[in-house]
């Protein structure tokens, strides 16, 4: 029960840890917001959705750096631990018990992985089982790959098989699947880059609606309604409803280009990299984009406006 709860929680647990910076980025967008919708909500809606999307910017920009920062950590780990695993069969291989091993090549530089080994090496030194020591190990770095090839090493070393040979097919494993991520991002990265157009298109389309299809379909509601029809732009017509204007026809655009924009980066990380939570970093790309997008549009263009019909 007690392990059940533990996965559970690093199943949910934020890629990485607030600190003040994140505390600091928020304070600020929550300013900005209020003083916006104190200052400009009622006098200047469109300059308060430009604000508010530069506050969302300033919010989400530590955030952002964090979860770029905790991938390239990832991987420099899992990289880093080949290197590792490598050094383990050398050492094993010249006849030095594996607990003696991990000991003898803690002082090595293996970049982010070197305060992982270091803990290692210093649990077992103080008689903690080595099957214990990895898994602990394996559970502060938190990768899948060197989870399963901890668990290889210890239930091996626990079993008192020749460790060498495991320890080389743990290598050939880790290169192997470090070498099909590697291809695989290569031959997904035109799909990534795929995705971002077809985003951008989306925009330009959205744009059209509203700042030239909008208009004109208004102003044709408009004079249809005129002589008793009902006609696109209105609810109800001659009927007592309420006839909507372009500015109301148009504010679902920008909430769609933010579901857009979210749901398309996850697709993008799941794709170029395997992972949802990589792929925060391109919904945070998109939505920023769109956000801004929107909203500069209309506060440089201004809300459309009904044309007029010939």
């Amino acid at each position: 029960m007690k392990k059940k709860e533990d996965n559970m929680a690093k199943q949910f647990r934020l890629p990485f840890n607030m600190n003040m910076f994140h505390i600091i980025g928020l304070v600020i967008a929550i300013v900005i917001i209020t003083g916006s919708y104190v200052l400009f909500q009622n006098s200047s809606p469109t300059l308060f959705s430009f604000l508010f999307g530069i506050a969302f910017v300033i919010g989400g920009l530590p955030f952002f750096i964090s979860i770029l920062i905790e991938t390239k950590t990832n991987a420099e780990k899992e990289s880093m631990f080949l290197e590792f695993s490598r050094s383990l069969v050398e050492s094993v291989k010249a006849g030095t018990p594996i607990s003696k091993s991990i000991f003898n090549i803690k002082n090595k530089n293996y970049g982010s992985l070197t305060p992982h080994i270091e803990k290692l090496a210093n649990q077992i030194s103080l008689g903690i089982p080595v099957k214990t020591a990895f898994e602990t190990f394996a559970r502060d770095i938190g990768s899948s790959t060197i989870t399963r090839s901890v668990n290889i090493i210890s239930e091996s070393e626990k079993a008192g098989g020749k460790i060498d040979d495991i320890l080389e097919s743990v290598v050939k494993s880790v290169t192997q699947v470090e070498k099909l991520k590697k291809e695989r991002k290569a031959a997904m990265f035109t799909l990534v880059v795929q995705g971002y157009i077809i985003f951008f298109i989306f925009i330009i389309i959205m744009l059209v609606m509203q700042f030239k299809v909008l208009p004109i379909a208004s102003a044709m509601g408009n004079q249809m309604g005129e002589v008793g029809s009902t006609g696109i732009g209105s609810f109800g017509g001659v009927m007592g409803g309420t006839r909507a204007t372009p500015e109301q026809m148009a504010r679902p655009f920008l909430w769609l280009l933010i579901a857009q924009g979210f749901f398309a980066g996850l697709v993008i990380g799941k794709l170029a990299e395997g992972s949802m939570k990589a792929g925060l970093k391109h919904s945070f790309i998109l939505l920023v984009i769109s956000f801004l997008i929107q909203t500069g549009a209309n506060l440089f263009f201004g809300s459309p406006i009904a044309a007029p019909v010939v």
